[in-house]
C-alpha cells in the first residue's frame, strides 16, 4: 500500500510562485515515473509533467517555461515549482507514481488526494 501525500497548494497572487511537494511512503519494491496532474475549474484532468527515477522530464506544452519538476528519490518525494503563476493555473494538482509493490509484480498507478491552487488577480 502507497500514500502520497501532497502540499504546497494555497492561494497565491498572480505573478507569484509556488512549491508543491509530494511524499510516498508505504510498502513498496520501487518507484519509477513520478508526476503532476492538475483539473482546473470545469475542465478534464491534464498532465503536467512527469520525471523517472533516472531525472528525465517530460512537460506539456503549456508547462514548458514556467513549471519545474524534480525528485528526491531518497525521500521518494517529487516536487513542483511554478514561477510567474496566472489565473489560468488555478485547479487541483495531483501527484501520481507508477510504483512495484514486489519485486515480481506489474507497476501500479497511486494517485494523491490533491492540493488545491488558487491564483487570484
Amino acid at each position: 500500500q502507497v500514500q502520497l501525500v501532497e502540499s504546497g497548494g494555497g492561494l497565491v497572487q498572480a505573478g507569484g510562485s509556488l512549491r508543491l511537494s509530494c511524499a510516498a511512503s508505504g510498502k513498496f519494491f520501487s518507484i519509477n515515473l513520478m508526476g503532476w496532474y492538475r483539473r482546473a475549474p470545469g475542465k478534464q484532468r491534464e498532465l503536467v509533467a512527469q520525471i523517472t527515477s533516472g531525472g528525465t522530464t517530460d512537460y506539456a506544452e503549456f508547462a514548458k517555461g514556467r513549471f519545474t519538476i524534480s525528485r528526491d528519490n531518497a525521500k521518494n518525494t517529487v516536487y513542483l515549482e511554478i514561477n510567474s503563476l496566472k489565473l489560468e493555473d488555478t485547479g487541483v494538482y495531483y501527484c501520481a507514481t507508477d510504483v512495484r509493490p514486489t519485486s515480481g509484480s506489474a507497476w501500479i498507478t497511486n494517485w494523491g488526494q490533491g492540493t488545491q491552487v488558487v491564483v487570484s488577480s
